[in-house]
């Protein structure tokens, strides 16, 4: 039996990009049948939210895509860094923020930007912040994390050697 991958995606607030990612590699893992070989969950690195639901219009565009959303918002802490294999940061910020908390090196090998699992760009571009913006930003946003989330599942199928048939 292979032991279970645990994800973390993590933004500033807990409430837009971060959720949509969880929701996103949720969906996709469960459409492929390999939601018993992961755990997944998202968190902010600011308090600003702790204890809400994600944002009312990224529940709206998850749930036009077949994805609801129930999380509830929480912020980061060390002791993800020993629950978690992977802490999936949204941007550069984010980024920063979990290397501030990482105690070895151990913990920085788990920080991952999102967008390097984007092939549609160059570099890891952050995802953006879709928190002042429209329903279109909204979109883009849920846009990139499905994209994302199928370059991540991608690279953990194969560095992990789970089977995929």
């Amino acid at each position: 039996m292979t032991e279970i991958i645990k994800i973390l995606f993590v933004c500033l607030g807990n409430i837009c990009r971060s959720p949509a990612a969880e929701g996103a590699f949720k969906k996709l893992v469960q459409e492929k049948e390999l939601e018993d070989l992961f755990y997944i969950d998202s968190a902010g690195t600011a308090n600003y939210h702790i204890g809400e639901l994600a944002h009312e219009v990224t529940r709206k565009v998850a749930l036009d895509r077949g994805i609801e959303l129930k999380h509830t918002c929480r912020q980061v802490n060390y002791a993800d860094f020993e629950k978690f294999d992977f802490l999936i940061a949204m941007d550069s910020s984010n980024q920063k923020g979990l290397f501030s908390i990482a105690r070895t090196e151990k913990d920085r090998n788990k920080i991952i930007k999102f967008r390097k699992f984007d092939e549609t760009v160059k570099g890891e571009p952050d995802v953006p912040d879709p928190y002042y913006g429209g329903l279109s930003s909204f979109e883009h946003v849920q846009d990139i994390v499905e994209t994302c989330s199928i370059g991540l599942l991608n690279w953990i199928i194969e560095n992990n050697n789970l089977n995929q048939e």
